[in-house]
């Protein structure tokens, strides 16, 4: 890929991962929403489907694709299989592929789930001046597993998985502002400070994503995040399911625009 990700169409960086292109989706494509996929077997879909009304903030919906269905109008003309940079494939909760696509893993029982993701709002914040700290260094987002409990639903229970941006301390009001507008997208923080608060012992030490440093002065900020449901399938063990690596997002055609409440 010669072109700089955030000057690339929605389409375009669909069309470099489906050529193999892996690096986490951070800055690609800004003006569009990246989506958090999650595939079940379909006698799992209704449980999913509750699992996310229960849990909101974690899991807002932005697309269900029928049972074996790998295209919408959020990814026009592409292939759910093939256009993340980078998958992952769980068999009874145990993760056993990382693969660059799913087609060999694929079954046409699979229903796909499109959840939101806050990658979706940073381009807002840093319009606003806020510093984006995965971006500045580099990094994929840091992730981490919270003492909190998600609301079960059916088969399905796990923890609350949260993003961490630290923030100039100064900004936090302006951050929680900005980001409330994006409901859809994980909307405003779940938690903002102590992060043993959340059962968080070590920032340095993220379960998913890469650590970022917090300098003096700033504050960590998290966020819900999409990656919740990767951890109920790690806890409940359903027979096959297939994701996203953790930051390695769909880019959909769904602009930012439609999501952003007064």
């Amino acid at each position: 890929m010669t072109a700089a990700p955030e000057t690339l169409t929605p389409a375009q960086a669909r069309q470099a991962f489906r050529g193999g292109l892996r690096v986490p989706t951070s800055g690609f494509s800004p003006g569009f929403a990246q989506a958090n996929v999650l595939a079940l077997p379909r006698e799992l879909a209704f449980d999913m489907l509750l699992f996310a009304q229960r849990n909101p903030k974690s899991c807002p919906v932005l697309g269900v694709l029928e049972p074996g269905q790998v295209s919408s109008a959020l990814l026009a003309g592409g292939d759910i299989r093939t256009d993340v940079p980078a998958y992952r494939v769980y068999r009874e909760g145990e993760l056993v592929a990382d693969p660059d696509d799913a087609v060999e893993h694929w079954r046409e029982d699979l229903v796909t789930f499109l959840l939101g993701c806050s990658f979706t709002f940073e381009a807002p914040l840093r319009a606003a001046g806020i510093p984006v700290r995965h971006m500045d260094l580099g990094v994929n987002v840091p992730m981490f597993r919270t003492s909190r409990r998600c609301e079960p639903a059916g088969a399905l229970s796990g923890p609350l998985v949260v993003s961490m941006r630290p923030v100039p301390a100064e900004r936090v009001a302006d951050a929680v502002r900005i980001t409330s507008r994006y409901p859809g997208v994980h909307g405003a923080p779940v938690h903002v400070g102590d992060p043993s608060a959340l059962g968080i012992a070590n920032l340095a030490e993220p379960d998913f994503g890469d650590a970022v440093d917090v300098p003096d002065g700033w504050i960590p900020v998290f966020w819900a995040c999409g990656v919740t449901p990767q951890a109920a399938v790690m806890e409940s063990k359903p027979e096959l399911a297939i994701s996203h690596v953790p930051g390695y997002m769909l880019i959909t055609d769904l602009p930012d625009a439609e999501l952003q409440v007064p």
